[in-house]
Parts: C-alpha cells; sequence; structure tokens
C-alpha cells in the first residue's frame, strides 16, 4: 500500500503586511503552491495578519495513473482473471437466464435436516 502526500495547508502569524508579503513570497517559490491569502485581523492588543497557504501535491487519479497495471490492491480482482462461477444473463424483462443449464449442480444438503426440536423448553416465559 502505498502513502502519498496530496495536500498540505499552512497558517503563517505576521504582525506586520510586509512580513506577511515575504512569507507569501518564500512560498511562491514553491511549485506546489495553489493558494495563499492574507487576513487583517485584529485585537485590543492591535494588528495582526494570518496567511493561509495551501500546497497540492497531486491528485488520487494522478498517483493511480503512476501505479503499474498489473498491481491490484489487496483484497481486489484484476478485470483480467478468469474466475468461477455461473454464466447468466439478464433478459430485458428483467428475467435471468442461466446460460449452461446443461451441468450439473451439487446436491444440496439441509443442515438442520437431523435436528429435533427441544422438548423440555416450557411455554410460559415464551413472550410471544
Amino acid at each position: 500500500m502505498a502513502k502519498e502526500k496530496l495536500y498540505t495547508k499552512e497558517r503563517w502569524y505576521a504582525d506586520t503586511r510586509k512580513e506577511a508579503e515575504e512569507i507569501v513570497a518564500e512560498a511562491k517559490e514553491n511549485d506546489f503552491l495553489t493558494m495563499q491569502k492574507i487576513h487583517e485581523k485584529h485585537n485590543s492588543k492591535g494588528f495582526y495578519f494570518l496567511v493561509d497557504l495551501d500546497y497540492t501535491y497531486s491528485t488520487a487519479k494522478e498517483e493511480m495513473d503512476k501505479r503499474p497495471e498489473d498491481d491490484a490492491p489487496d483484497g481486489q480482482m484484476n478485470m483480467d482473471e478468469v474466475h468461477e462461477g455461473v454464466p447468466y444473463t439478464v433478459n430485458s424483462d428483467g428475467s435471468v437466464t442461466v446460460e449452461n443449464t446443461n451441468e450439473e449442480l451439487p446436491e444440496f444438503e439441509d443442515p438442520f435436516a437431523n435436528v429435533e426440536a427441544k422438548q423440555d423448553a416450557s411455554n410460559e416465559n415464551v413472550p410471544f
């Protein structure tokens, strides 16, 4: 199982707009930067700036396209593999037709055929 980082968000604090713009300028050097925002905030102590940066490295589709074709994930079959089963077709009216009806199917054995009902149980405490 491969693990790849697809997306990262960062939030930076700056005291002045100039510092915030320096953070953005430094982040623009990275090719994976997809979004930057500078938020001007204030409280009782004064003004400050928050810088939001988003980096997108790739998408899940791109990661899956990098994978070799014959490398199916665990628990999943490759579509080219042959599996056992009974071939059938679904008709337009919704009915199903089994294609190879000439082959004999195994006899069904009822697992409860030799089980006897318990006679000792009283019916007084049965809620139904």
